[in-house]
């Protein structure tokens, strides 16, 4: 590119920042960055022509992958008040000149991993240029050239382009188009070809609006033709393309159905020999397998010789292929339920191969997993999630009446099983699909209970613990019917394995008993409560009656949790055991001090709280001074950076001595409130990373991608944020009007809660909170008109702009919540009457918009999007019942309550429909 007037001084200069960039020494990189910058503000221009020159002149394939990143990161990073984008102050002949380099580096730069990172910079400075009305149409003609060429790393090139910029070809005959992707689809020389336009042609297909769609649907076929040609190994990768494909467009594959369950089930269920016995892989031996993939001729396995490290290698490379072909079959199933729930075969293939899977656990785990802490278990990397989470994936994608027929076709023989591994995923598929086809599966979930309960004797631990597993997952989603009507049978068999030799069941076993507590009515829970406390002391103290016994700190952790919910659930009744259990949760309070005890002493911290609640304050208030005293000394302790759990267990466990001692927590509120009030307080904590700026994940965090940036949102301080908004509602509604001095404080943080976006919790507490902290203000004397007049403004200015129905029925319950407490409509003055009118006719008109605009689809998507829209209506329902009652409160004029009417009549019938899922026998 010796054309491109880069003076040779300003080459000289960017080559040695460039090579200081690259550097370890933190000083010196940092001085280079700061050098950048400088050179950036003075001269930009000359100074990105520099950079893009040396990423096609450096001597090292090093520098010039760097150059090309660091040009994508100068050019398009984020926008601030004071700085536009790079790119947008470059004139049209630097802009050329740009264009010109990096085309000449797509077509001659000969390292792949180089010319891959040009792809990139030429297809984001493609799309930046379009989105400003600028195609770039020496692009389009080069990609085009260099896919008709003779080179086969020129056309990967041009698919790479293609997938990454679709919009390239949008203005292009769709026939020529086609023609294009079908020749890269079909290319002999190059799997990597094939795959770049696999990815062209899946991206031009998710580009294209739904009529220009069906004029490119024939592509479909040369795009799964591209899998049974290519060697075993190098198929998961053209799977994961078709797998995103099937999430955004699973339509397209409708006609394909019948082709993909002739091909995909030999990747999922490669023929094995199951020996003598009957397993999962071979129900009925002496049948065969109905599959014969790979044919004999190409089969990896031979009879012959052992091949050592090339079996593990195989072995892992037809793992990988199962995972892509059950990935596909799994999304294509979540994304298209209604088209896949009926075709036979591909359900009974699907659960086969997840209940296949889930079985193959390595045989020699078992020690390693007894020893372990659950928490930081090695053989939870060789266990087999992927399979399970798509059986529970795909029940609750396709429902009861779909999945539990082929799954209890085997599930039943798997319990039965000679082999521990087949037991136990017997057990955990019955507890992966309990979610999705709970509703089906209480129809039989005697016979579940009875398939299940005997395994709690089975010899292996594992076995056993996933017994635990199946039952705990049982009781929660099949709440209360579980508990109701099956209480025997489970306590029969969940009460003696808290007695199990082995730590890991055991624990276990007081895990799941959480789970049945969560749903338990108090009566059914009282005969068993002396047996399960009795042996929960056991395990939190076994000193008690074996002094050489020492129990494991994650099974304390357990135990002390799972007291905690037994005493919410049985109540009042825990009163007699509670001189056996504080004393030991205070000890722990008191002495549990070291990192390592964490978790333990907040776990003591939360169930003495629970239990405070459980017993009442006459039987607590002997031990709540000292139980006070332990938690400002805790909170009083020098702040540890690595502790992420106190602070968020000494607000819950507050608001929980709050609870029990009434009005007599008063005198602590000036200990309790200024930390809360500092969580309440404070900021979202967000980080902006350019697009493809490399970021660590951190704990408590999530990365987003919004307008071409990664934002991270500390969701951590999010969720404590929300506790502190719920926990201040427990104070002011506990103590009324003692709570008097801290309603101003606490109005102006949860105003402005209401239109805290990033999270619909903070949202829901403000709106819940604020009718209580009126009533304390005006029970306690310290409510001003000042503080009604804004409180009033700010929930009429939140219902007019509201878009989330689930969130303005909250609003409008806020609204009549407050209004009652103030003594009625008259409390409104005229401004505030004609202001919450108008708001609402705002919302009857943008509701009716959406339910006009959702009757105008088509019925078979509606039909697809039924139970979606179920719930979208439904919450809309919500909301429209909320707005009548401020409407009736507010004596409005009687033609907003004609509009409320008409808007009901404008929801779709949607019951009209019978539910495929949980319809028919």
């Amino acid at each position: 590119m010796g054309d491109v007037l880069v003076p040779a001084e300003i080459t000289e200069e960017v080559t040695q920042i460039l090579s200081n960039l690259v550097l370890g020494d933190n000083t010196v990189r940092s001085s280079a960055e700061k050098a950048v910058n400088d050179r950036l503000d003075r001269a930009p221009e000359l100074y990105l022509l520099a950079i893009a020159q040396f990423a096609t002149s450096a001597d090292t394939e090093l520098m010039r992958s760097f150059s090309l990143v660091l040009l994508r990161r100068l050019l398009f990073r984020p926008p601030s008040p004071l700085r536009i984008p790079l790119y947008d102050q470059l004139s049209a002949p630097a802009i050329a000149t740009l264009e010109r380099i990096l085309l000449h580096s797509l077509l001659h730069e000969p390292a792949p991993v180089v010319r891959h990172k040009t792809v990139d910079s030429v297809t984001d400075l493609a799309n930046y240029a379009m989105k400003r009305g600028r195609p770039w149409h020496a692009l389009q003609t080069q990609a085009f050239a260099m896919a008709d060429s003779n080179d086969v790393h020129a056309r990967d090139a041009a698919f790479r382009v293609f997938a990454g910029c679709p919009n390239l070809v949008m203005d292009l005959q769709t026939d020529a188009i086609l023609s294009i992707l079908q020749n890269g689809l079909q290319d002999h020389q190059s799997t990597e070809v094939r795959l770049a336009s696999l990815r062209a042609s899946s991206a031009f297909l998710s580009a294209l609006d739904p009529a220009h769609q069906a004029h490119a649907l024939t592509l479909l076929y040369p795009m799964l033709n591209t899998l049974p040609s290519l060697p075993h190994a190098k198929l998961p990768p053209f799977l994961a393309v078709l797998t995103d494909l099937a999430g955004s467009n699973p339509h397209l594959f409708r006609p394909h159905i019948p082709a993909l369950l002739a091909f995909l089930p030999a990747l999922l269920l490669p023929v094995v020999d199951a020996g003598p016995t009957p397993t999962v892989a071979r129900p009925n031996p002496g049948g065969g397998s109905s599959f014969t993939f790979p044919p004999p001729s190409a089969s990896n396995g031979s009879s012959g010789g052992g091949g050592g490290a090339d079996d593990g290698k195989v072995a892992g490379e037809d793992d990988e292929v199962r995972k892509g072909a059950l990935e596909f079959m799994t999304t294509l199933s979540e994304a298209k339920p209604g088209m896949l729930r009926g075709v036979e075969g591909w359900v009974n293939i699907v659960v086969r191969g997840c209940l296949e899977g889930m079985g193959e656990i390595p045989e020699d785990d078992t020690d390693t997993w007894l020893d372990a802490d659950p928490a930081e278990d090695p053989t939870d990397d060789t266990y087999p999630h992927t399979y399970e989470h798509s059986l529970d994936r795909l029940a609750c994608a396709l429902g009861g009446a779909a999945v539990l027929p082929p799954a209890f076709a085997f599930i039943p023989a798997m319990l039965a099983s000679h082999d521990w591994r087949l037991r136990h995923a017997g057990l955990m598929a019955v507890a992966a699909i309990a979610e999705g086809t709970s509703k089906v599966m209480q129809q039989e979930l005697g016979k579940i209970v009875e398939l299940v309960t005997p395994m709690f004797k089975d010899p292996h631990p594992r076995v056993r613990h996933a017994a635990c597993q199946c039952i705990g997952q049982l009781c929660t989603d099949l709440e209360e019917v579980v508990q109701e009507k099956y209480h025997e049978q489970i306590f029969a068999v969940l009460i003696p394995a808290l007695e199990a030799p082995e730590a890991r069941v055991h624990a276990h076993a007081a895990a799941a008993l959480i789970n049945f507590c969560e749903g338990v009515e108090r009566e059914t829970l009282i005969p068993y409560l002396d047996s399960i406390v009795e042996r929960l002391l056991k395990l939190l103290n076994p000193a008690a009656s074996d002094p050489a016994r020492q129990p494991k700190r994650y099974v304390q952790e357990q135990v002390i949790t799972t007291l905690a919910m037994v005493a919410d659930a049985s109540e009042a009744t825990f009163a007699k055991h509670y001189a056996s259990i504080m004393p030991l949760l205070l000890n722990v309070m008191q002495n549990a001090n070291g990192p390592e005890y964490r978790k333990l002493r907040v776990k003591a911290m939360e169930c003495a709280g629970l239990i405070a609640i459980a017993v009442g304050r006459d039987v607590f208030r002997p031990d709540s001074g000292t139980f006070v005293e332990l938690l400002m000394r805790i909170q009083n302790s020098p702040a540890d950076p690595n502790d992420t759990m106190l602070s968020h267990f000494l607000i819950a466990t507050w608001a929980k001595v709050c609870q029990a001692l009434g009005e007599e927590f008063e005198p602590y509120l000036p200990v309790v409130m200024p930390p809360l009030l500092r969580v309440a307080g404070s900021k979202a904590d967000i980080s902006i990373y350019d697009d493809d700026e490399e970021h660590e994940d951190r704990d408590g965090w999530e990365s987003i991608s919004m307008d071409g940036r990664q934002v991270g949102v500390k969701t951590s301080a999010l969720e404590d944020k929300c506790q502190a908004f719920e926990t201040l509602l427990i104070h002011a509604s506990t103590l009324n009007a003692r709570f008097g001095p801290y309603v101003a404080q606490v109005l102006e943080l949860a105003l402005p809660g209401l239109r805290f976006y990033i999270h619909e919790g903070v949202q829901e507490a403000c709106a819940m909170l604020i009718p209580v902290l009126i009533s304390c203000g005006k029970h306690s004397g310290t409510l001003t008109n000042p503080m009604v007049g804004a409180t009033l403004a700010q929930l009429i200015n939140c219902i007019g702009s509201e878009s989330d129905s689930s969130f303005l029925a909250s609003l409008y319950k806020c609204f009549l919540d407050t209004v009652l407490v103030l003594g009625g409509p008259s409390a409104l003055t005229p401004e505030l009457h004609a202001g919450i009118l108008e708001a609402t006719k705002r919302q009857l008109n943008q509701l009716a918009e959406r339910r006009k605009a959702r009757a105008a689809r088509p019925v078979y998507e509606l039909r697809d999007e039924r139970e979606d829209l179920a719930l979208i209506q439904e919450m809309e329902d919500f909301a429209i019942e909320d707005m009548a009652k401020v409407l009736r409160a507010v004596e409005a004029p009687p033609e907003l309550s004609i509009a409320v009417s008409s808007l009901r009549q404008l929801a779709l019938n949607l019951s009209d429909w019978e539910s495929e899922d949980e319809g028919g026998s």
